[in-house]
């Protein structure tokens, strides 16, 4: 059983990639033909082994994602295998693999609630994954602006990305970021929302990917209720693990607010309707996504020979 690295994923899987595997991932899981394992953790001595996964007979692979997490510090691995004989098949780090899937979904999201002529990004949160999602974000839409509002930014941090994206990239505040936004990713640490919902432009689409921790939100109840619909990737583990869900107050979240994204990529619900309404996209990261991305690298890694 091969061992397949970071640097391998990076190799062989584009962000393009990765949406258009996950996309058919989300689609097969709306027809049922597909199916996912919540997330499980288990803590003792500070020490958190969390896990989750799927079964993706169309993809033909099944497997788990692994990993724990100590002082805040994630280390992964995935354990892949084969829906047509059961044979393990690869195991991966999955630093990359959950780099590239978190900004890949958001961006299938994007599709669906962004407006298509999307300018101005603001990002709160620059570390890996915040990267990540301005990255796919300035692939996949004409961006001409991104703003980032994060705490003690590297000194280079702005013209590195601006480089990467090939849009202009500013640091600033959140008011700045705000103003006029048309996309705003949320990829911080915060345990409490990060701007008050009254600031949110009319007409953006937000993606809340920082926490799946039932204790924190980075989006208040003011953003909930504001939003037309509210896009998650799997009802059952969001609800349970989304803070800005399992704390929304009563009346924020009605009946058919929340959608799934399978639905959403499917066409079996409908998007964003008009150009001011406010829509979001809750994101926790589910098993679907890691196992999905991992099949591909290894059918890739297959068709070049190993």
């Amino acid at each position: 059983m091969q061992h397949i690295s970071d640097a391998m994923i990076d190799a062989l899987v584009t962000p393009a990639d990765a949406q258009a595997v996950l996309r058919d991932a989300f689609v097969r899981f709306d027809e049922g033909a597909a199916a996912m394992q919540a997330r499980i953790r288990t803590e003792a001595g500070g020490v958190k082994l969390s896990t989750l996964g799927a079964v993706i007979p169309g993809q033909g692979v099944a497997g788990a994602k692994v990993y724990t997490t100590i002082k805040g510090q994630f280390s992964f691995v995935i354990l892949l295998f084969s829906t047509e004989d059961g044979r393990p098949l690869a195991s991966f780090d999955a630093g990359a693999i959950t780099r590239l899937r978190t900004a890949a979904c958001s961006v299938l999201a994007a599709r669906h609630l962004a407006r298509g002529d999307a300018r101005r990004l603001a990002l709160f949160g620059a570390g890996a994954q915040g990267q990540a999602h301005a990255i796919q974000m300035a692939a996949a839409f004409a961006l001409e602006d991104i703003r980032v509002c994060t705490p003690n930014p590297a000194p280079d941090l702005a013209a590195r990305l601006s480089a990467q994206c090939g849009v202009p990239v500013r640091l600033c505040g959140v008011d700045e970021a705000l103003d006029g936004a048309d996309i705003v990713v949320t990829a911080s640490r915060a345990v409490t929302p990060l701007f008050a919902g009254e600031r949110l432009p009319a007409g953006v689409f937000v993606a809340a990917i920082g926490s799946s921790l039932p204790h924190t939100r980075e989006l208040d109840d003011v953003a909930l209720a504001r939003a037309s619909l509210v896009a998650v990737e799997w009802r059952v583990q969001s609800l349970r693990e989304a803070g800005e869900l399992v704390q929304a107050g009563e009346g924020v979240l009605p009946p058919g607010k929340i959608v799934e994204l399978a639905a959403l990529v499917a066409g079996r619900v409908p998007g964003r309707r008009t150009r001011e309404e406010i829509t979001l996209y809750k994101s926790v990261g589910v098993g679907l996504e890691d196992v999905a991305l991992a099949g591909l690298a290894w059918r890739r890694l297959g068709e070049r020979g190993g």
